[in-house]
């Protein structure tokens, strides 16, 4: 499942070409047409769930046909990017996640999408690719990030489980009670990392930038606030570095073993713990002063210099929200569609473990938006794992890391 967004580095600087190849899109052709369709999310193992899709699609609209190029995850952006500068691009194609909407809409990539039935849609997750009110990309899927607990040690603790009133306070609570540091028994455990930085600075009343997006704005007393509350964790309910903290699957392991009470992370983990002897389940993140989580969504976009710009749309809004898509994806536990319709999702919520399911939909209603800045996206994020791991090792302080991570990335934003 994708859960990492593509960095949208390269497309800001190819704005000029692109820019010079947009022209309005042309009304659509009487007849038969072919419209083209460049994507990465049916890589790997979906190929003929996509198939499927298309031909329901074709079905239902005999004068068009889909051409479908599947291009791998990790060179899709570069391919994009070279297809944008060359004005080759699909008539309609994939964008990973708002940080890669925002450079494209910005650079005039994008055709402006009219008449869409916004309330088809998960309305945070469609509002994600729309500009100014107006829609320029359609979410076709997404996952997030919940707080798994194992009931089993919960109970032996005495602790009530998570619920939706939950706070940083009533989790910290929990987290200490249930630590057992001699019997290798752990509270909680969340990654120190950009991407739960900027999700807890909105858990905080935070945010990563400011309002124009030319200087950070997470050097703050809220701020770091919410840096302690992610470090702070190492060594008192969450194992530290040295201990294995933040090595590959070290917290799935723990959680698998029995060992961990508490665990933030994405709900692509649900098969690997389906045969966990544990009795676990899932609840929304608490969050301090509001609620708010990480959702990693994938969408489709219609290129301005489509001359079929109706069909496209008309391509664009069925992957994305038919019941022919909504139920291949749900059959497969393809990623999740992005439909407002909870009773189309009901054989999602049946599938067993993890008995609350609706909490992956409601998850999705509050998003933190994770923060854009071009093509220094990837130096950015690094900039602030690193710090805050720095900070986690005992190397800094806290209030050191942010210092130090604000000077760093305001000389990217400075350019």
């Amino acid at each position: 499942m994708n859960r990492k967004l593509i960095a949208a580095a390269g497309i800001a600087g190819i704005a000029a070409l692109v820019l010079a190849g947009c022209s309005a899109a042309t009304p659509a052709e009487t007849g038969p047409v072919t419209i083209t369709y460049s994507n990465f999310i049916s890589n790997g193992g979906n190929e003929d769930n996509l198939a499927k899709i298309v031909a329901a699609f074709e079905k239902a609209n005999p004068d068009i046909t889909v051409k479908v190029t599947t291009l791998p995850y990790d060179s899709y952006g570069t391919a994009l990017q070279t297809d944008l500068a060359a004005g080759t691009e699909a008539d309609v194609f994939d964008i990973n996640g708002p940080s890669a909407y925002g450079p494209l809409q910005t650079n005039g990539v994008l055709a402006a999408l009219d008449g869409v039935d916004g309330s088809v849609y998960n309305t945070a997750l469609l509002d994600s690719y729309a500009t100014g009110g107006v829609q320029y990309g359609l979410p076709t899927s997404f996952s997030d990030v919940v707080l798994y607990y194992n009931k089993d040690l919960f109970d032996a603790a005495g602790v009530s489980y998570p619920t939706a009133d939950w706070t940083w306070a009533d989790e910290t609570a929990a987290a200490q009670k249930l630590t057992d540091a001699a019997a290798g028994v752990w509270g909680d455990h969340q990654p120190v990392s950009y991407n739960e930085y900027y999700k807890v600075l909105v858990q905080n009343g935070e945010t990563f930038l400011n309002a124009d997006g030319t200087k950070v704005a997470f050097n703050t007393p809220g701020g770091i606030e919410a840096a302690h509350w992610l470090v702070d964790k190492s060594g008192t309910t969450m194992p530290t570095i040295d201990q294995g903290q933040g090595t590959a699957d070290f917290d799935t392991n723990l959680f698998k073993d029995g060992k961990l009470a508490m665990l933030h992370t994405g709900i692509w983990v649900f098969g690997s713990f389906a045969d966990t002897p544990a009795n676990w389940d899932i609840a929304v993140e608490p969050g301090n002063t509001a609620v708010a989580n990480a959702v990693f969504s994938n969408a489709v976009g219609v290129s301005a210099n489509s001359k079929h710009h109706d069909a496209a749309q008309k391509w664009a809004e069925f992957l994305s929200s038919s019941d022919d898509e909504v139920n291949v994806r749900l059959d497969s536990g393809w990623e999740l569609p992005t439909i407002a319709d909870t009773a189309k999702l009901n054989t999602y919520l049946d599938k067993g473990k993890p008995a609350n399911r609706q909490a992956v939909f409601d998850a999705a209603k509050n998003i933190a938006p994770a923060p854009s800045i071009g093509d220094a996206q990837s130096e950015m994020q690094d900039i602030i794992t690193g710090e805050l791991i720095e900070a986690q090792a005992g190397r800094e302080t806290v209030e050191q890391a942010l210092d130090n991570a604000e000077t760093k990335i305001n000389a990217l934003l400075a350019g």
